[in-house]
């Protein structure tokens, strides 16, 4: 792993921001070199044409020879025939030091970093025309180019102003950064104190509305929901487990009542007794693996299903436990798995038959596009504030538990869940007499006319 993945992001912000702060220091002080380069660049060549308008008044009356200039100053002179008549000591004996011919009342300038002339530097170079004795001669002026960095005055305070800001950048970036992530210390130290056995911890809330306060929010959320399945999850297994044992208890009594003398022991009748029991087991054990497929959201292949022929079938295979009364409107299809809708039916008629007095009604009907099919008994109906506890895992209420003791009270919550994995809903709604339970499902095709 490099260097950068291994720094934190606090420091890895500090150093963009000290890179960027870098650049654009750079960039402004290159442009300020540039500028006052080409100011002073300016400058210096005014005083040239200064030095030569001053020197071209003078020569006028008389060239010297050789000719005395200012510091750093070369001078060249020629007459009109271009030979060089005179120029300063360092310049005699040495080529022109520029071609430039301007016109005679004009001037122009050069740079020339020419190594025969000016050996291991630049010069600006200025010619100027003068007359002389009706004659115009020219005068060739250079002076020293300005360097690229101007002057020590300039480079260095740039140079140590750009290095504080870098430096004062990062120090500020740090600091600020540290500050804005200092939530996220918190909120990983509080997750790190969660485990499996308490989820009760939640992360703090930054007291501003931003990215880390949206993310705290969110964690504290999800925090929520994961110790609400957990807990379910716990409950399940406790439930699971009481129920599992009341089977188990009843085998292992029975096995010991036998076995204390066996041969006085009514054998048939015990193994109808342990009989009930594993069926009683088989049962709670499938309902536990449908709840188990349900949670994890696998479901069966959906295909076009015609439930008034579903319902049909299912009755069909049934025996019948108390009168049935059927209202099918025909043609009625829904896309679903016909193994788990056929569940879902079975487990509605089962939960009808225990309570009812005399009938079973089953209705099927198609609503804007909804298929309802409803499935009501006669007998003593639900409260209106039990409604949905029936729903409930393991949930059963003092009149199932007479008429039947040995269910699971998975029937029904399974039967919600496997309308909820094919887009649908399972209510208790009211009725005239006894309970009326409600699926709806999106349907897919418009029924035939006529009830059957």
């Amino acid at each position: 792993m490099s260097w950068w993945h291994r720094r934190s992001i606090r420091t890895r912000l500090a150093v963009v921001a000290s890179a960027v702060m870098a650049l654009l220091c750079t960039v402004v002080a290159v442009f300020i070199v540039v500028m006052v380069r080409q100011a002073a660049v300016d400058y210096r060549t005014e005083q040239l044409f200064a030095n030569a308008v001053i020197l071209g008044a003078q020569m006028r009356q008389r060239v010297p020879n050789p000719i005395e200039g200012g510091p750093e100053q070369a001078i060249q002179v020629f007459d009109p025939a271009g030979t060089m008549v005179s120029a300063t000591p360092d310049m005699v004996g040495k080529p022109p030091m520029t071609n430039l011919r301007p016109d005679p009342d004009a001037y122009a300038t050069t740079t020339s970093c020419d190594g025969g002339v000016f050996p291991h530097r630049c010069m600006i170079v200025l010619a100027y025309p003068f007359h002389r004795e009706d004659s115009v001669w020219q005068l060739d002026i250079a002076v020293p180019d300005i360097p690229w960095y101007v002057g020590p005055k300039l480079i260095v305070p740039l140079a140590a102003g750009s290095a504080l800001l870098v430096a004062a950048t990062a120090a500020g970036g740090y600091r600020i950064v540290g500050k804005t992530l200092q939530p996220v210390g918190a909120i990983s130290g509080n997750l790190a104190q969660i485990t499996a056995s308490d989820l009760r911890h939640r992360v703090p809330v930054p007291k501003y509305r931003d990215e880390l306060r949206e993310l705290a929010e969110t964690a504290n959320r999800t925090l929520e929901r994961a110790q609400s399945a957990v807990e379910q999850q716990l409950r399940f297994a406790s439930d699971a487990s009481h129920d599992l044992r009341s089977p188990l208890t009843a085998i292992r009594t029975r096995i010991e009542e036998a076995l204390i003398d066996p041969y006085q022991a009514d054998w048939p009748e015990t193994a109808d007794a342990l009989l009930d029991s594993v069926e009683r087991m088989q049962a709670l054990i499938g309902d536990l693996l449908q709840v188990a497929r349900l949670d994890a959201g696998v479901t069966g292949r959906h295909e076009p299903i015609d439930l008034a022929e579903l319902v049909t079938g299912e009755l069909e295979r049934r025996p019948a436990k108390a009168g049935l009364r059927l209202r099918l409107t025909p043609g009625v299809v829904v896309d679903g798995s016909r193994i788990e809708l056929a569940r879902l039916l079975n487990n509605l008629l089962d939960n009808a038959e225990r309570h009812a007095a005399s009938a079973v009604t089953v209705t099927l009907t198609l609503e804007a596009g909804v298929a309802v099919l409803e499935v009501c008994d006669d007998g003593e109906g639900i409260a209106p504030e039990q409604r949905e506890a029936v729903f409930q895992r393991f949930t059963r209420l003092e009149a199932s538990r007479a008429r039947d003791p040995g269910g699971t009270g998975l029937g029904l919550p399974i039967a919600r869940q496997l309308a909820q994995a094919h887009g649908g809903t399972l209510t208790v709604e009211d009725s005239p007499r006894g309970a009326r339970f409600v699926l709806r499902l999106p349907a897919r095709a418009t029924p035939r006319p006529g009830p059957s």
